[in-house]
């Protein structure tokens, strides 16, 4: 163990130096990202197609090719599934990382090359525990096991028997041999496509063993900790695994599922770290024990550029690299990477909190908001109300989500909830108040809409039994992996399924 311990330091050293390189020079480690990529894939399909060894400079780049949506590249993924190689990036593409999002019911399969592999998707949580070591270096996290809930992953029927699957799953297949030494379950179990029995084969098998970390989506490992606290009649998970110290979590927003956390691991000594990891790369850490923010990762083979989301969806909405982008703007993310994604629009939203280095928060999804009568309500915005209602009147949320109660005959316009509470408020009704006081305060378009309820009416909020979202994302076959509640929309879809699913 003491020469395990060794090594580990020595390569933590190396890659914090490394770390520290694009803390201190970003701009330049981002251009010669660009220029690695571009030039890796000059004689692909694409990079013939669009020029790629006439690019001298980040304005040929940008000209070179519009930006792309998924639906722009997908005959592009069909051919990589069907087994061509060359495409968009060198060589064959085997592995394809599955995904729903939350933005839409079709699946998208993002292309997962051996260099995002390695470079991005694996070089991510290797970087957590490093940056994890270096806050806490007295931490004795390595002395016990990592649990992880994974993923599963189907063989595609096509000729070329390429792979799909959660991206869970995919690194789960990829990691070096060593990790079963330091990961449980086993990956016969993590890869186990029902989510309700994996969770009864994890319980069975992990329970003796000393797990002193997690990695994940915070909702669905509630359900696991949940489970846990039930079958052994424990008060806490740490009377389970009394070492645990840290769950490194992405995926969702945590705030909503802070204090639950907080209550069934009771220690001060119990850290969080946030991640963001998505199926196109891993492009965030919290480095830094004393705030929430992110450092950007740059050196993972993506190469970043930034819509100001005042801009998106006009038709020619200013572009911008690090160099250009302001401290507290909205933005889209762009990104071309290793996967062979080109000017790619991820989906999500970002605001930077700081630069030199590059620190900043996800604020949401670049489709997922209300904006049914121009208030421009965004997720950063809920999820910020959300928490000062739960603050004041004493409730724990578990899951939400919200969209429009549209205008009609003598009906005004407004915003329905409908909310899953875990600790519900002495006073529903004071709950709404604080939750609509702190809408308006945090976003003036919202304000100025509620103003003497001209436009909307107070909030609606409707409160449902514990479990019914588990459910209806059940229904919807959307269990585990990297599922997501979808937090806000534009529309009442999702409200409506939930209100039949109830019977109203």
């Amino acid at each position: 163990m003491p020469l395990i311990n060794s090594v580990v330091q020595w390569l933590n050293f190396k890659r914090i130096y490394q770390i520290q390189l694009y803390r201190e020079h970003p701009l330049e480690i981002q251009t010669e990202t660009l220029f690695r990529l571009v030039n890796s894939a000059r004689d692909t399909e694409w990079g013939k197609t669009h020029g790629f060894d006439k690019i001298d400079n980040f304005s040929d780049f940008q000209k070179s090719m519009p930006l792309q949506t998924y639906d722009d590249i997908k005959l592009y993924v069909e051919r990589l599934r069907e087994g061509e190689k060359n495409v968009l990036w060198p060589g064959e593409v085997r592995w394809f990382a599955k995904s729903s999002g939350t933005t839409s019911d079709k699946s998208k399969f993002i292309p997962v090359t051996k260099e995002s592999l390695e470079e991005c998707h694996l070089r991510g949580p290797k970087d957590v525990f490093t940056l994890y070591l270096k806050n806490y270096p007295d931490s004795k996290v390595l002395k016990g096991k990592i649990l992880t809930l994974g993923g599963s992953h189907r063989i595609n029927r096509s000729d070329n028997n390429s792979i799909y699957g959660d991206l869970s799953a995919i690194m789960i297949e990829n990691v070096p041999f060593w990790a079963d030494f330091v990961r449980i379950p086993s990956a016969e179990i993590a890869l186990i496509e029902e989510f309700e029995e994996k969770i009864e084969k994890i319980i069975e098998t992990t329970l003796d063993q000393n797990v002193t970390s997690f990695a994940g989506v915070p909702s669905w490992y509630l359900v696991l900790f949940n489970r846990i606290l039930e079958k052994t009649g424990k008060s806490n998970i740490l009377e389970v695994w009394p070492n645990m110290e840290v769950f490194a979590h992405g995926g969702v927003n945590f705030e909503p599922y802070r204090q639950q956390y907080k209550k069934i691991f009771p220690s001060e000594n119990m850290h969080y770290m946030e991640t963001y990891n998505a199926s196109e790369g891993f492009f965030g850490i919290q480095d830094s024990p004393h705030s929430t923010d992110m450092l950007l990762m740059l050196d993972y083979g993506v190469f970043y550029e930034f819509i100001p989301m005042k801009e998106f969806g006009s038709e020619n909405p200013r572009v911008l690299t690090l160099k250009d982008v302001e401290v507290g703007e909205n933005y889209a993310i762009v990104i071309s990477t290793n996967a062979g994604l080109w000017r790619y629009i991820i989906g999500d939203t970002i605001k930077f909190t700081g630069k030199y280095p590059f620190k900043f928060k996800i604020t949401g999804r670049t489709k997922h908001f209300i904006n049914a009568f121009g208030e421009e309500v965004i997720i950063d915005n809920a999820e910020k109300a959300v928490k000062i209602a739960c603050d004041h009147t004493g409730a724990v949320v578990n899951e939400y989500t919200a969209g429009p109660v549209f205008m009609g005959d003598n009906r005004k316009g407004a915003h329905q909830w409908i909310i899953e509470f875990e600790t519900p408020p002495d006073d529903l009704e004071h709950f709404i108040t604080v939750l609509d006081n702190s809408l308006k305060t945090i976003n003036s378009d919202y304000e100025a809409k509620r103003h003497k309820n001209l436009t909307l009416e107070r909030p609606h909020v409707k409160a449902v039994p514990q479990g019914t979202f588990y459910n209806w994302m059940k229904t919807r076959k959307k269990i585990g992996g990297q599922n997501k509640i979808p937090r806000l929309s534009n529309d009442r879809k999702y409200l409506d399924d939930l209100l039949e699913m109830l019977g109203e």
